[in-house]
């Protein structure tokens, strides 16, 4: 019986999952999973448009023309949006750079492939978070009486406290938590990099009884994970989606009956950030604090409360904004124009 042999597009694959990204450029698990999933509908396209399986395709089937087709699929087929056809376009051309410096001799086919544009017009989702009511309706929702409400509760202070990413905080160890003045975790962020962040003492005492109840799956209590399901396993991010579901009231879960928001565990760090620009906190520090790589990332959260365009507004027409003057209105000309400002 022959075996078949791995085609030269299968060898490439491997090298670049297995050394380039995480080797070489350094990349987190979460980016490459995200050009995994890219490469992935990739392959399964072309083994369709082929007509073969996908251990038998070749590099040579790797073209321009190919990719094109393929990113009219993901919009017109899959229904994609315009900012997911680019972030597995972005996979793509990593993947193209990679066989350049591979297949220097095919520089030409891959530099068509690095010469695919990103599409432009993709909508900017409007960010929705929690308002100061909303939150303590979420937290008041949930019963602490019971263990797994004492873990969310504590997830979903921790997650208000601090404003960092689901996985960031579904990565905590016991070890990462400070219990003890000055309290702080230890985060885990994109590119690696590591940040702490303070927290407040009430926050502290959730994660110290939770620690306490945990069941290590070794005898290391600090090497445990803080954040565990019913079988001692961590927390997925689909388990706090389905967490937040759960407790949300259904006054704020959307719908027909609901507020129109779009409320998803990232909607929790839009809060915090959106908390902190109200508290007069400058944009540099809360840039340090969730962990944004440039401030331009930041700098969205400026658009996103009303509260602060009023204020904004108010600061620079004060006169405009003022409260109308009660009582009739001479319209003999002399009150007329300060009334009109007034409007």
């Amino acid at each position: 019986m022959n075996r078949r042999l791995p085609t030269d597009l299968a060898r490439a694959l491997f090298r670049f999952f297995q050394e380039y990204l995480p080797t070489q450029r350094g990349m987190s698990l979460h980016t490459i999973r995200s050009y995994r999933d890219s490469v992935l509908l990739l392959l399964r396209y072309m083994a369709q448009d082929t007509r073969r399986k996908i251990e038998a395709l070749e590099l040579g089937d790797f073209t321009a023309e190919r990719v094109t087709r393929f990113l009219r699929h993901l919009e017109t087929e899959r229904h994609n949006g315009i900012a997911t056809r680019n972030a597995r376009l972005a996979g793509l051309h990593t993947f193209a750079r990679f066989l350049i410096g591979t297949y220097p001799e095919r520089m030409a086919t891959y530099q068509r492939i690095l010469g695919i544009p990103f599409k432009r017009g993709a909508p900017r989702v409007p960010i929705d978070y929690l308002e100061l009511s909303e939150v303590e309706a979420l937290l008041s929702n949930i019963d602490r009486s019971t263990p797994p409400g004492q873990r969310d509760y504590a997830l979903f202070a921790l997650m208000f406290n601090t404003g960092a990413r689901v996985q960031e905080i579904l990565n905590l160890k016991v070890r990462d938590v400070r219990f003890d003045p000055p309290q702080q975790v230890r985060l885990l962020g994109k590119g690696n990099k590591v940040r702490c962040c303070p927290i407040w003492p009430r926050t502290a005492k959730l994660l110290k009884d939770l620690a306490s109840n945990s069941r290590p799956s070794n005898e290391n209590l600090a090497d445990a994970f803080l954040f565990q399901n019913r079988r001692g396993e961590p927390l997925t991010r689909f388990g706090v989606r389905y967490l937040l579901r759960k407790h949300l009231p259904k006054r704020l879960a959307g719908g027909p009956s609901g507020l129109g928001k779009r409320l998803h565990p990232h909607s929790l760090r839009h809060t915090t950030a959106v908390f902190l620009l109200k508290a007069g906190v400058d944009f540099a520090t809360i840039s340090q604090w969730l962990g944004h790589a440039t401030l331009n990332t930041t700098m969205r959260y400026a658009k996103a409360d009303m509260d602060l365009k009023r204020q904004a507004l108010s600061q620079v027409f004060p006169e405009t904004l003022g409260a109308p003057v009660g009582g009739r209105v001479r319209l003999d000309g002399s009150e007329f124009a300060r009334w009109m400002r007034r409007l």
